[in-house]
C-alpha cells in the first residue's frame, strides 16, 4: 500500500505575512541639495531659487523624489519646501530623505492601513528571506501592530521559523 504525501506546513493553520508584499512601488528619483549649495557647503538664497526656476521638474513625472542633502551642511527648512513647491506638480510623491528613510517611511504608511484584528486569534509567520530591500523596521512595526491581537508570531519560511512570541495561556 503506498502512503499518501501529506502537505503539514499547508495543514498547519499558519498565516503567512510577507512584507516584500508592501514594498513601494514607483520609480525613484533623488535631489541631493548638495548640488545647489554655494562651494558644496553654503545655501544662497538668492541663487538657489534661480537654479530650482531654471531647473527641469518634468523629469520627475510620475516618479517619487527623494530631496536630501548627501554632506553635513546645514541646510533651512525653507530650502526643502521651496523643492516641494516646485516638484509638487510632476512627483507622484516626494520624500525629505534618503532611501532607506523612505523604505521606512513607506512601509509604516503601508503597515498602518492593515487591519490587525483581522489576524486575530491567528498563528503568523512573518516572511523571512527577501529580494527587495524590506527594512528591520517594517518587522518591528508589524509586530508591534500584530502582538495585542494573533496567538503567535514567527519568523522565517512555515517549514522552518524562529519563534518570536507566543500568548501565554
Amino acid at each position: 500500500m503506498e502512503e499518501m504525501l501529506v502537505n503539514r506546513v499547508a495543514n498547519s493553520g499558519l498565516t503567512t505575512i510577507n512584507l516584500e508584499d508592501f514594498f513601494p512601488t514607483g520609480e525613484i528619483a533623488h535631489f541631493d541639495l548638495v548640488d545647489y549649495l554655494f562651494m558644496g557647503l553654503i545655501l544662497k538664497e538668492k541663487d538657489f531659487r534661480e537654479a530650482l526656476k531654471n531647473h527641469d521638474w518634468t523629469q520627475y513625472q510620475g516618479k517619487v523624489l527623494l530631496v536630501y542633502c548627501s554632506n553635513d551642511s546645514i541646510i533651512p527648512v525653507w530650502a526643502y519646501m521651496l523643492v516641494a513647491t516646485y516638484a509638487e506638480p510632476f512627483a507622484k510623491d516626494i520624500f525629505q530623505g534618503d532611501l532607506e528613510n523612505y523604505y521606512k517611511a513607506a512601509y509604516n504608511r503601508a503597515l498602518s492601513h492593515i487591519d490587525p484584528a483581522s489576524y486575530a486569534g491567528q498563528r503568523i509567520v512573518i516572511k523571512g528571506c527577501s529580494d527587495k530591500p524590506v527594512p528591520p523596521a517594517a518587522y518591528l512595526e508589524l509586530t508591534r501592530v500584530l502582538k495585542p491581537h494573533v496567538l503567535s508570531i514567527m519568523y522565517g519560511e512555515p517549514c522552518s521559523t524562529v519563534p518570536i512570541y507566543k500568548r501565554k495561556s
